[in-house]
Order: structure tokens, then sequence, then C-alpha cells
């Protein structure tokens, strides 16, 4: 059961913070559902982070809901990926479970343009469904999923990945 102040999973020391994250792949004709906060020059994944007392699958349905305004349907697990980057001027430490994720064929997730936005907070976020042929040409993290979501694993893999950005 969750609280009514949702307490997320971060922890944060002077120049490092430890996330949990969850987050979604969607696949449809060929690409990938990617997004970008407008104040970056790099994409992701869509989701979140998760709160306490939360399942992975369900904060990647109340992400996706609240960034999307859809519902989803989880498919299976991927990978639970440990990931060592810099960002912000800190060091991050993330557990992140990668999810695959669906909508419904009418979804207006399917719609959209090339690009769409959406809101996490009060911050503008950039969607962009991506040719998964063309994922070298994109500054995309974790750099492991240029190769990594054009040849999902038929089950679920642990990662770790360091990435130099």
């Amino acid at each position: 059961m969750r609280e009514s102040a949702a307490l997320v999973i971060t922890f944060d020391s002077a120049s490092a913070r430890f996330n949990y994250r969850v987050v979604g792949i969607a696949l449809h004709a060929g690409r990938v559902l990617l997004h970008c906060a407008e104040t970056d020059d790099f994409w992701t994944l869509p989701g979140g982070r998760g709160e306490m007392h939360e399942p992975a699958a369900h904060t990647l349905v109340r992400e996706m809901r609240e960034e999307l305004k859809t519902e989803i349907t989880i498919e299976r697990l991927v990978w639970v990926v440990e990931n060592f980057f810099d960002y912000d001027s800190k060091h991050y430490h993330e557990l992140v479970f990668y999810f695959l994720m669906s909508s419904p064929p009418d979804s207006p997730l399917y719609n959209h343009g090339a690009s769409f936005h959406g809101y996490d907070g009060n911050l503008h976020l950039i969607f962009e469904w991506q040719p998964l042929i063309a994922l070298e040409h994109l500054s995309l993290y974790p750099a492991f999923l240029i190769r990594g979501l054009p040849n999902l694993p038929s089950g679920i893999e642990h990662i770790v990945h360091i990435d130099d950005k």
C-alpha cells in the first residue's frame, strides 16, 4: 500500500547519488520509444524512480500514466542493470529494471507524429519513436542500449554497465 506522500528511492551524498529506477521498452513498427529532457542532449528510455513500497511493474505503469497519459501492459522483465555514470556534477549508481511494455493497438501513443511532448512534474520531456536500425547515430544512454535494443534477450539478463559520459 502506498503512503499519501510518496518517497522516491534516491540517496544523496555530497558528490554521489543512488537511484532506483524502472524503465520501459516500447517497440512498434521497427522503432523504439525514447525520451529526453529539454535541458539534456541525450536520449533514454522512458520511466522513472521507484517509490517506497511500490512494486517495480507498478512504478512503470504509474510513470507512463503521469508522463504520457496512457495505459501500458508489462510484457516481461528484460534486464536488471547496475548503471554507473557521471551527470550534473555527481557520480551516479543506479539500479534499474527494464521491462518490455506494450499498449493496446488503438493507443494514442502510436498516433503521435515524429516528436511529441510530456511532463515529469515541471520538467518538459520530448518523446520520439526512433528506428532500431539507427540507434548508433544517437546519444543514447546507457550506451549498451544501442546494441541491446535491436537484440533483446529471450530471458532476463543482469548487466553491470559503466558509461564514460
